[in-house]
């Protein structure tokens, strides 16, 4: 099995690490809704509410978009126009926030809105998918959910690019390892360039199954065709654990020492270290490891709990 305190480092990592930066999201979004709006004109006719409000989301102005749909909403609680579009400002506003107990708010608001839609309009695609993308944003214990809603718009043929790869970590996050590979395997196209998060996540999805042939081939590609140095090093470290589970020390061992070359010294790179040596019985140089781990980082507790 993988080691327990590297499981739990990785999964963090990957849980909170966004598939795609908030502007590539904001894009993709944006292209969605302006089709979105134009069939909701089309459908709706053009009072002058409707064409206030298409005015405002073109110039980007979610925030009046959401002000102005909330009062709109206070007098019709169930138009499903007004309700999508109140869900989907919501979403932008929610995606652009530092704060998260800000974010929470309008991923909440989100929510509500587009489950209210839904109840008017349960086959619409759009609806669906941007609802399963806003319980990917409100943690991993929403995963079941996240999974639920853009499971429906994958089967309404709404062909939104991403949602192979937030299936992919969605299931992930609870377990369905097997699923989480079915899906980020969908994501390739061929020529497509494959982002480091895509396939460490995929990497980590074979690792879970015990499947090290096939994660080692990903990673290995990562740490090739990567420009950003901390993918490198999780990527590395990803390989080191895969060569202790298969008893290949030496590689194991390389792997730590490749990242304190290439990246400096590293006191959870040296405390690994001590964890490889203790798995191969040699208590000394373990030891000799974790103290170089607490000259590195004093408050290094897995070090000190080694060494106590």
């Amino acid at each position: 099995m993988v080691n327990n305190n590297w499981s739990h480092h990785g999964r963090n990592i990957y849980i909170l690490k966004r598939i795609r930066t908030v502007g590539i999201v904001a894009v993709i979004l944006a292209v969605i809704f302006i089709s979105v709006f134009s069939v909701f004109r089309f459908r709706n006719g053009t009072s002058n509410e409707r064409r206030e409000l298409l005015k405002v989301w073109n110039d980007g102005d979610y925030e009046s978009a959401f002000n102005i749909t909330s009062n709109l909403l206070l007098e019709k609680p169930l138009d499903f126009f007004l309700l999508s579009v109140n869900g989907f400002s919501a979403f932008q506003l929610g995606i652009y926030q530092i704060n998260k107990q800000n974010m929470i708010f309008f991923i909440d608001k989100c929510i509500f809105s587009l489950r209210k839609a839904l109840i008017q309009n349960n086959n619409d695609g759009q609806v669906n998918y941007v609802l399963g993308k806003a319980y990917r944003y409100k943690g991993p214990e929403y995963a079941d959910l996240t999974v639920k809603y853009l499971e429906i718009a994958d089967k309404l043929v709404y062909n939104a690019p991403d949602i192979p790869e937030y299936l992919g970590l969605a299931y992930a996050m609870y377990g369905d390892y097997r699923s989480s590979v079915e899906a980020f395997s969908r994501a390739f196209i061929p020529n497509r360039y494959l982002s480091d998060n895509l396939l460490l996540s995929i990497a980590r999805s074979y690792m879970e199954m015990q499947e090290f042939d096939m994660a080692s081939s990903y990673l290995q590609q990562c740490v090739r065709n990567s420009q950003d140095s901390k993918s490198i090093v999780i990527a590395r470290l990803m390989l080191a654990e895969i060569y202790k589970n298969i008893k290949l020390y030496d590689e194991a061992e390389k792997q730590y020492m490749t990242i304190i070359s290439e990246t400096g010294e590293n006191a959870d790179v040296r405390f690994q270290l001590g964890e490889l040596f203790l798995q191969q019985g040699d208590s000394t140089r373990a030891r000799a490891e974790w103290r170089t781990a607490i000259r590195q980082d004093p408050l290094h507790t897995g070090a000190r709990s080694r060494l106590n």
